[in-house]
């Protein structure tokens, strides 16, 4: 067993302005790195919580709605599916594809290319993302995806 000071609380710390932060979900940060298709917000980063070394938030795609492709550099990330059908496409061509429903998480390792698609024609996908750094890497690749990105504009019955 170490005496380690790494092993006990700090002596003298302020636990009330330095220990658990409760963010509300109506208080989330738009403010963030986009990708085509989705929205993201920030619950927890450094300025927000006083995270050192993770970043989570919330994504949502809208129903029938694709990503471009892209990866997050040497971060790794995982989605929690809280509402929804998610479609994931991953690889150099966007060429494997796996499915995921709520209550499933999804694991996405560094620079691995990948496309996020609501896989439901009418209902938002809503999940929950968890980045292993504070950095907003996102970079969107100039990837031909399997599935194009496909904006349907809605028309009411009457001016069909």
């Amino acid at each position: 067993m170490s005496d380690d000071h790494h092993d006990h609380p700090v002596p003298g710390t302020d636990w009330r302005d330095n220990g658990v932060k409760v963010i509300p979900g109506n208080s989330l940060d738009p403010n963030t790195a986009q990708t085509p298709g989705m929205n993201r917000a920030t619950a927890i980063n450094h300025a927000r919580a006083g995270a050192e070394k993770i970043w989570a938030g919330t994504v949502t795609i809208h129903a029938n709605a694709k990503t471009g492709a892209h990866h997050h550099g040497d971060l790794e990330s995982i989605i929690y599916v809280v509402k929804g059908k998610a479609r994931m496409r991953w690889g150099n061509n966007l060429e494997f594809v796996a499915e995921a429903g709520p209550g499933d998480f999804i694991y996405v390792p560094p620079f691995v290319p990948h496309q996020e698609i609501n896989a439901s024609r009418d209902e938002t996908l809503e999940c929950v993302l968890v980045r292993s750094g504070q950095e907003p890497v996102v970079v969107n690749l100039d990837i031909e995806p399997v599935e194009k990105p496909e904006e349907v504009l809605w028309k009411d019955p009457i001016h069909r």
